[in-house]
């Protein structure tokens, strides 16, 4: 029987069989995929690991200036790192060896910059010796990051720098056996510190590191690896850190524009359907809102509503998934992100616990020269490299089941047989409920694999209808579930005023607590809206009470509420919306600077009474497409709105492309006024937003 092998195995398809080869077998269609692509593209589901100097020094990039001392773990363990991704079902962990700073966790012969001058191991260790020894012992592939931008090195945006980054790719491809993804970041040149220099260089990332070059170099050491990325690489990013693809998704991309600079990022969503080159997507997110630990994040891990979603949207939409793991201080997957991802795999393992399609009569419109050999009992064998294949120039074609008695569904999985090319363009099933058709979806692409998430149906068949393909399809496997009903978390919103309001699906009752214990259906039920302005950790569930099922636990910590807050100065903007930047909704916001009022623009906010702060939060506009967003700030604290004291400044790393809330800590101090200063916005604008200022207590 054909099925998920959900790991411990979490999302791969198993098979023994040789590939189909028959005489009139179809021919590839368009830009086909190599082996090495295939076999990445069947792992589906891999960990990240940021872990280096940003972790001691609580950043998300590092300038380049920071000392190699600072990396100092208590309790660095990578085979706990392997064990944790291992029972997540995963298939490998890719490392960040090198980030924007410059820093190695590998002794490499061409930098101090790295472990050897660091207090870990006495400065005789190897992070990336010790993971590769991890993953041989676990099973697991071993993926290396190295950033092509280095804040650090004082050649960089020099010719010699290019020695130096290929002479590095040598060492990470030769000293710890088979890597089998190379990850290379979009972002290069900028400020840094440069060797002291504290500048900003600017390079061409098309023309700089002569790809194609770097490339010969990687393939001639490692043949076997994977390049992902930028230049001409054999993947690429799904276009946003959300880990998720678009409906559509087509494994194809016109790269040859891409590397002329006329592909905007957010097209990699979606793919290209004339693509000339197969080059599949690969979606990565944080399993927290950083990529690096903070320790303010410990209570910020995803809830599992997202990483159900997460999964069903990258996996689930012909893109591999690669979940960031922000190993902590201690040099641990924190135990926090280990609990969420358990419930991950409980979760989508009974999601696809028993397939419901093999064993049922199944039958086709069109098969390939009435071939059996190419029949509809091949999506249903159990082999992935048999399939139901029409003649070429059908395009349209139905394949139904008819179950032995009605059954209930809420998944369908499709895959295509992509070593002929990626063919289906629209897509729709029925299912027959009572003696009638009736259509419960409508869809695009399959590719690689294709889950569609659907409102449960009791049916005594179901029909998948190919309505348009590029060339007579080949389809290799369909299977249909009946997951558990998965019971979403409640939606906590506190206002300015401390009114706390809790909201569910409908039909859905909610139990809470207030005393940081988790809620049961013995806890106060929720009925209205209700107030609470002290500091409080409130947690809930919603229960589905017909099927007696609870949703996981949401938590949400707010400090003393706003009511107290005003903004009492403003540089630029509507002073009479203004208010919007503290009412407790990061779905509203307000906007200020311009072209007559340019960066830097100010802000000062009262808070109404003197507290204790260690830091805040800045939340960019979350509604709409061009978003304003702040990369760089100053923030001040006073007492009497007369002397200023900077506790903060500097970047939101990375906000572009992941524009939630930023958090900044610093050393504890009193304060009722608080001072925001926007000095520079992403892009070239003057205009910046902001949703949400608050501060950490």
């Amino acid at each position: 029987m054909k099925k998920i092998f959900l790991s411990l195995c979490l999302f791969g398809v198993i098979s023994n069989a040789s590939s189909q080869e028959f005489a009139n077998a179809p021919k590839p269609f368009g830009p086909l995929p190599t082996q090495k692509q295939i076999d990445w593209q069947e792992m589906e589901f891999y960990a990240f690991v940021h872990f280096s100097l940003n972790t001691f020094t609580n950043k998300e990039w590092g300038y380049g200036d920071e000392s190699p001392e600072l990396f100092n773990p208590s309790q660095l363990d990578v085979r706990q790192w392997a064990r944790v991704v291992k029972e997540a079902g995963m298939k490998g962990i890719i490392l960040v060896a090198k980030h924007h700073d410059g820093f190695c966790l590998w002794p490499s012969a061409y930098t101090e910059r790295s472990v050897k001058n660091s207090p870990w191991e006495n400065g005789k260790g190897d992070l990336v010796k010790e993971l590769a020894e991890a993953c041989k012992e676990y099973d697991l592939k071993l993926g290396l990051y190295l950033s092509p931008w280095d804040r650090n090195h004082p050649q960089y945006g020099k010719p010699e720098y290019i020695t130096y980054f290929r002479n590095q790719l040598k060492e990470l491809l030769t000293n710890y056996g088979d890597v089998f993804e190379m990850w290379f970041d979009g972002a290069n040149g900028g400020d840094g510190y440069y060797g002291g220099a504290n500048e900003t260089r600017k390079i061409n990332t098309l023309t700089y590191y002569n790809w194609d070059e770097t490339y010969k170099l990687i393939y001639s050491i490692a043949p076997k690896t994977l390049v992902w990325g930028v230049g001409p690489s054999e993947a690429r990013w799904i276009g946003n850190e959300e880990g998720r693809a678009g409906k559509t998704n087509w494994s194809l991309l016109r790269q040859k524009d891409e590397l002329a600079g006329k592909v905007h990022y957010s097209e990699f969503m979606s793919g290209h359907e004339d693509g000339e080159k197969w080059v599949p997507g690969e979606a990565d997110v944080s399993i927290r809102p950083g990529w690096f630990y903070h320790s303010v994040e410990d209570d910020k891990v995803r809830s599992l509503d997202e990483m159900v979603d997460i999964y069903y949207e990258s996996i689930g939409r012909n893109a591999t998934l690669l979940l960031n793991l922000p190993v902590d201080r201690r040099g641990l997957v924190h135990e926090n992100d280990e609990a969420r991802l358990k419930e991950l795999v409980a979760t989508i393992k009974a999601d696809f616990k028993k397939e419901l399609l093999a064993g049922n009569q199944v039958q086709a419109s069109n098969i390939r020269g009435n071939d059996s050999n190419f029949g509809p009992q091949n999506v249903i064998d159990g082999n992935k490299n048999t399939y139901w294949a029409t003649d070429d120039k059908v395009k349209q074609a139905t394949i139904e089941f008819t179950f032995k008695k009605p059954t209930a569904i809420n998944r369908i999985l499709l895959q295509e047989y992509i070593k002929l090319g990626q063919r289906v363009k629209e897509f729709s099933v029925e299912a027959k409920v009572d003696g009638q058709w009736k259509t419960i979806s409508n869809e695009t692409t399959i590719g690689y694999k294709r889950i569609l998430r659907l409102d449960r149906v009791t049916a005594s068949a179901i029909r998948v209808n190919i309505l348009d393909a590029k060339a007579g399809f080949v389809i290799s496997t369909i299977q249909a579930y009946n997951a558990p009903t998965f019971v979403k978390e409640p939606q906590i919103l506190r206002d300015k005023n401390g009114l706390v309001t809790i909201k569910s699906e409908s039909g859905n009752a909610v139990y809470y607590s207030l005393d940081g214990k988790n809620p049961s259906e013995k806890s106060t039920l929720y009925k209205a809206p209700f107030i609470y302005n002290k500091a409080v950790e409130i947690k809930a569930i919603s229960r589905n009470t017909k099927e007696k099922i609870n949703s996981a636990v949401k938590t949400a910590k707010y400090g003393v509420s706003k009511e107290k807050w005003s903004v009492i100065s403003i540089s630029s903007g509507d002073d009479k919306s203004v208010e919007r930047i503290i009412d407790g909704d990061a779905n509203t916001d307000w906007g200020f600077g311009n072209d007559q009022n340019k960066l830097p623009q100010a802000i000062i906010i009262d808070m109404g009474e003197a507290r204790e702060i260690k830091g805040f939060t800045y939340t960019p506009q979350q509604v709409g497409n061009n978003l304003n967003l702040i990369s760089n700030y100053e923030f001040y604290t006073s007492e009497d709105n007369i002397t200023w004291t900077k506790q903060s400044e500097g970047e939101f790393s990375n906000i572009k492309h992941n524009p939630i809330e930023q958090l900044k800590s610093f050393t504890a101090v009193k304060t009722r006024f608080l001072r925001f200063v926007a000095t520079a916005a992403v892009g070239k604008g003057q205009t910046v937003s902001i949703a949400e200022i608050g501060v950490i207590e």
